[in-house]
């Protein structure tokens, strides 16, 4: 072999090398933006359960990181907050001390919001101009950072709907705001597996629709489950299997017209939750005996017998947080489970493709 053959092959290995180092530093990251939200949920999901959400009556983007420092400040945050009708009609009694225990879920929210924006910008910002970052994942990673500034936004215009006339926010956009962190959390889980190593287990034709078909119905039971807690639907109908004594509940359509019953009638939307969590269980059981008949001990059968677990155990949360009537610890529990059963189908899609492009094949363009 000639010297310049071992002069370009050592190259090629450097580079290769270079890559794989660069793509394990990036996971890294990622994994920690992706911890970061899943936290975020949670407390979002406690703000929501504690019923704090509307305890910081004012959106400062910046200044807001500073909580109240003296008594002075904190009468001043109270006197916004008995302004609004949830205080008027359904806080009354509230004293001082009662409304810190709010104030502080809800400012711990929107910190760790913030914090997330410093914890994406500041990373990708040194991995991109330190030529860390492959082209094709530039644009979808700013991407991600503008979705998640535009994400605060949505915060507020939620927050913005429970000042003036209601008592409580929409839950058209509580849902709309749970969905799109989803598919920040989402988004961040499929370039994490994208980047890391897969196996060499060929995925049977159409794997990947219906592991795309999934993580679809993962994230609508997400959406569900969104609008039964801004309806506050999950604290009536607490037995299981039946519903108000039946399979099939009367009064799934009494409002009208009817399409409203799905979004704004607590008992509509409760048993759709429950038809969607069926549907789920139906369709994840379908997927590990598909996968075990179609590509018997592979990875991605495995895999799909992994998440068919996972759903199961979701299920069960989901019936223990019905028989409990919402017991936080539970609830909350139930809604960490949602985000890991839809991490996981995520992630099973993206395995399904393969690692693209190899580090080889980045080394060689590059």
């Amino acid at each position: 072999m000639s010297t310049a053959n071992i002069a370009t092959e050592a190259n090629l290995a450097a580079a290769i090398e270079k890559t794989e180092r660069n793509r394990k530093a990036i996971r890294i990251w990622l994994g920690i933006v992706v911890f970061a939200l899943f936290c975020l949920v949670l407390v979002g999901g406690a703000t929501r359960l504690t019923n704090s959400g509307l305890s910081i009556t004012e959106w400062k983007p910046i200044h807001g990181v500073i909580p109240p420092l003296n008594a002075a400040e904190w009468e001043e945050e109270f006197k916004l907050y008995q302004r609004i009708p949830e205080y008027q009609l359904l806080n009354q009694d509230m004293t001082l001390d009662g409304f810190k225990s709010i104030f502080w879920w809800e400012w711990a929210h929107r910190l760790l919001a913030r914090s997330i924006g410093v914890i994406f910008l500041l990373p990708f910002l040194f991995f991109l101009f330190t030529g860390r970052i492959e082209r094709r994942l530039r644009a979808p990673l700013a991407g991600l950072f503008l979705l998640g500034g535009f994400q605060g936004f949505v915060g507020w215009w939620m927050v913005s709907s429970g000042l003036a006339v209601r008592t409580d926010v929409s839950q058209y956009r509580l849902a709309t705001h749970l969905v799109i962190a989803c598919l920040i959390f989402s988004a961040c889980v499929w370039i994490m597996r994208a980047l890391s190593l897969h196996s060499a287990d060929r995925a049977p034709d159409g794997a990947g629709r219906f592991a795309a078909i999934v993580a679809c119905l993962s994230l609508f039971q997400i959406y569900l489950g969104a609008l039964v807690a801004g309806l506050d639907a999950g604290f009536s109908y607490n037995t299981w299997p039946l519903m108000d004594g039946s399979l099939i509940p009367g009064g799934l359509f009494v409002q009208h017209p009817a399409w409203i019953n799905l979004f704004e009638n607590p008992k509509t939307v409760q048993f759709v939750h429950r038809c969607g969590a069926y549907l789920l269980f139906a369709v994840a059981l379908w997927q590990m005996v598909w996968f075990a008949k179609k590509a018997p001990g592979t990875t991605h059968a495995r895999r799909a017998a992994v998440f068919f677990g996972l759903v199961t155990i979701q299920a069960a949360l989901g019936v223990a947080t019905l028989l409990t009537q919402v017991d936080l610890h539970t609830a909350l529990t139930h809604q960490g489970g949602a985000l890991i059963v839809l991490g996981f189908a995520v992630a099973h899609w993206r395995g399904i493709y393969g690692e693209y492009p190899r580090p080889i094949e980045v080394a060689v363009r590059d």
